[in-house]
């Protein structure tokens, strides 16, 4: 079962490198539309939504570069593979997230206290609306791979955030033409820099959970512990750990006491395949370890955990 688990990952992440590569291609070409229209309007949230588009750029390139290497083979210096650099990824894309909100959230509230610049509405809203078309595409291409990727949710969070920008630099361009109010510019972009910063942050936390090695946030720790007693022969189970290598790839181990006559009658190979079917079936765990011991054996472990 493991076998074909191990399968469906690889499925599953050459899906995501195709989403990943198209994504970029359509972030690129647009960026490029976005930085003109900015500089022709003098629109801070035009620009502000290209420096986003900019850092969903590099975001998705090196999103893409992790997931190449994340599919290459284990060695012996690297036992678990490169998975990791997917978390990695995230890591960064999170980062740039928050730079990107910071440095535009400050440059909005210089130009409110400031109101100086004038801003070109007809063009903001041609290349904000090219950006909108753009991102709505890439975002649907990159939707659905983000459950089983930490690194493509990071990416899928770049490309919302940008979304949002386009909407919201619409907004701005639309009040500036009926009004006139400048300053409807440095609003959208206060707006933009808020809407990026939570998901952000969210981002990070699940990237410290992965890089800290907690507990995943789906899998409970004591029903595991519970249901894996509950099979026969098992006495007691302790020294549990269950982190994630990367995103949907969650390993298991624990030391389980047996009764005397599971030795004796040669059931501990019998006794493996059940406890590890059981974590794979019941709670999508594929690669798990067991160190199966007599009882009493605990009691010289010299640091014996839960």
């Amino acid at each position: 079962m493991g076998h074909d688990h191990g399968h469906e990952h690889a499925r599953a992440a050459g899906g995501n490198r195709t989403r990943l590569a198209i994504a970029l291609a359509i972030t690129a070409t647009v960026l490029v539309a976005q930085l003109v229209g900015a500089f022709a309007s003098g629109s801070l949230a035009l620009l502000g939504d290209a420096g986003h588009m900019s850092s969903d750029g590099i975001g998705l390139a090196v999103a893409l570069v992790a997931s190449v290497m994340a599919a290459r083979p284990a060695t012996d210096r690297h036992t678990f593979g490169f998975q990791r650099m997917e978390v990695l990824a995230a890591l960064a894309n999170g980062l740039i997230l928050v730079v990107v909100a910071v440095v535009v959230a400050l440059e909005a509230v210089r130009r409110l206290a400031e109101p100086t610049a004038h801003v070109e509405a007809v063009p903001m809203l041609v290349v904000a609306s090219v950006g909108l078309a753009a991102n709505v595409v890439a975002y649907l291409v990159l939707r659905g791979g983000d459950r089983s990727s930490l690194n493509l949710r990071g990416a899928l969070l770049e490309v919302f955030g940008d979304l949002l920008g386009s909407v919201a630099a619409i907004a701005a361009a639309i009040v500036i033409l009926l009004t006139g109010f400048a300053q409807a510019d440095a609003i959208a972009s206060l707006a933009i820099a808020a809407l990026i910063a939570p998901r952000a942050f969210l981002l990070l936390r699940d990237v410290v959970r992965v890089l800290t090695e907690s507990a995943p946030r789906d899998r409970d720790v004591e029903q595991i512990r519970d249901h894996l007693r509950g099979t026969r022969g098992v006495v007691a189970v302790h020294d549990v750990h269950i982190w994630n290598i990367t995103s949907g790839a969650p390993v298991f181990t624990a030391h389980v006491v047996v009764e005397p006559g599971v030795f004796a009658r040669g059931e501990t190979h019998a006794l493996l395949d059940e406890l590890g079917g059981c974590l794979e079936s019941h709670f999508d765990v594929a690669h798990s370890t067991f160190q199966l011991e007599p009882a009493g054996h605990a009691e010289h472990e010299e640091h014996a955990h839960r």
